[in-house]
């Protein structure tokens, strides 16, 4: 069996306190997916949660939580929801204040996922004032609005989405909460431009 060799300790500096070692550097987050997760991103949100819960930053571990609480591993979900209701009592408070786009946009697709569609634009719209070119929270408030019926409003973002990232057309269409609404004027138009009129379906 192979020792490890001694490192030498290293030098106080004159203040006479030892630098203090740096802290471990958190792993990149997953993305957050619009519908629920699979086994396997129910276990990389979970982990990735875990880790900022015991950085105690609760806001964004909150939403992971709850999206991998959506889970099909019952053992997991069970565990991510009751660390979502701990990360809501740290933060003092119901609902916590949310800061940063990143966090009103996970918080938006765990509520998405539970169709609490208004609740979910709110938080949207939130992110979309901080970053109004974020590709992403246009493609997801897309999706909202058209869950909720405004088509009109869904194709205005899932515009904006292709325009800031033309990736997002092809994505609307290979994307399973589009496919019921994709097939509505005007998102069709929209993610379909090569087909002529008379191949579009009435609504």
């Amino acid at each position: 069996m192979a020792t490890s060799s001694r490192r030498k300790p290293a030098p106080v500096p004159r203040g006479g306190k030892a630098p203090q070692p740096k802290p471990a550097a958190l792993p990149p987050r997953p993305s957050v997916p619009l519908a629920p997760p699979d086994e396997r991103q129910q276990a990389e949100l979970f982990d990735c949660a875990i880790k900022l819960f015991q950085s105690e930053d609760y806001a964004v571990a909150r939403g992971l939580f709850e999206t991998a609480g959506l889970g099909p591993n019952s053992v997991m979900a069970h565990s991510a929801r009751l660390h979502a209701a701990m990360c809501v009592r740290r933060l003092g408070q119901r609902e916590p204040a949310l800061r940063t786009p990143e966090e009103h946009y996970n918080s938006a697709i765990a509520l998405i996922n539970q169709r609490r569609l208004a609740d979910a634009e709110q938080h949207l719209t939130a992110a979309l004032a901080a970053a109004p070119d974020a590709d992403h929270v246009h493609y997801a408030l897309a999706l909202c609005c058209g869950l909720a019926g405004d088509l009109r409003a869904a194709y205005r973002h899932l515009r904006r989405a292709i325009e800031i990232a033309p990736r997002n057309r092809a994505a609307a269409r290979s994307d399973p909460d589009f496919a019921d609404i994709s097939r509505l004027s005007p998102l069709f138009e929209l993610l379909y431009p090569e087909r002529t009129a008379s191949d579009q379906p009435r609504r």
